[in-house]
């Protein structure tokens, strides 16, 4: 069995992380302009392509701004545009999401990092808001694939999951889907972002540290514009998202994008390959 993910107290971090740092045992580890050239839809309108929203954070950091913009962002762009919220977040939902046929998933999500005895990071962590349970998926706790998790001792302990359940426990495969992270050093280590890939994903955007959710917030619309805009490629958008809206300023997170080869792919490309 895993030992308890937490994360940590900092004032500061409480007010600005997603799932700062996360604890196992006691060793602590978790402006958009429009686009004035959008690329025309991947495919026709009588069959778009779809993607979700994943807003796991909604139940205590919403933020329906940020929704209405992605949502017409994506819409723009010829994406059909399904939001998950609150509830709907839990340990079955991630277990079925490559079966729902998504090609563009934003999570914005609680993270973080679990680290072993000897404090070297071993595993990168996403949440549900599904409440912890002992006699709750017994099997997955049991391998390691589904671990307990809090914010911090003021919130509830949740189910979140592994690189190991996105391999083992996820049904079907996702198709050529671009998996956008907004959580805590989804990308500090590839485990999680190379178990997205091995399941079919064909780009994985992230954050390698700490981020505050009002950056996250600013800087992952900015994102989506560019990956939305002609001829721009994944290491474009990229690129052009640290050089205008910047590292996050309270803890230096950059933006980073993996495999290294799906850089010089387009968003068109990435959907229709």
């Amino acid at each position: 069995m895993t030992s308890l993910l937490k994360s940590s107290n900092h004032p500061a971090l409480r007010l600005l992380s997603l799932a700062l740092v996360v604890i196992i045992i006691l060793s602590i580890s978790s402006c958009y302009s429009p686009s004035t050239n959008q690329e025309t839809p991947a495919v026709s309108d009588n069959n778009l392509p779809r993607a979700a929203i994943i807003d796991q954070l909604s139940v205590l950091n919403s933020n329906q701004a940020f929704l209405d913009q992605v949502t017409q962002q994506l819409e723009d762009y010829g994406f059909a545009i399904d939001l998950y919220q609150g509830n709907d977040i839990t340990i079955d939902f991630y277990r079925e999401l490559p079966l729902k046929d998504y090609q563009l998933i934003v999570f914005r999500a609680h993270s973080g990092l679990l680290k072993g005895d000897e404090g070297i990071v071993k595993i990168t962590t996403l949440f549900t808001n599904e409440a912890y349970s002992k006699t709750n998926h017994v099997k997955e706790q049991l391998a390691n694939r589904v671990l307990k998790a809090r914010i911090d001792s003021t919130h509830p302990m949740v189910f979140s999951i592994n690189d190991s359940f996105v391999t083992h426990s996820m049904e079907g495969n996702f198709d050529n889907t671009v998996i956008i992270m907004m959580g805590c050093s989804c990308i500090a280590i590839d485990d999680l972002a190379q178990a997205f890939i091995e399941k079919g994903a064909s780009t994985y955007l992230a954050w390698h540290a700490t981020v505050g959710l009002s950056y996250l917030d600013q800087a992952t619309p900015y994102l989506i514009q560019q990956l939305c805009s002609e001829q721009a490629t994944v290491a474009d958008a990229v690129h052009n998202t640290m050089s205008t809206i910047g590292a996050d300023p309270a803890f230096g997170a950059e933006l980073k994008f993996f495999p290294d080869q799906s850089g010089d792919k387009t968003l068109k490309q990435l959907l229709n390959s």
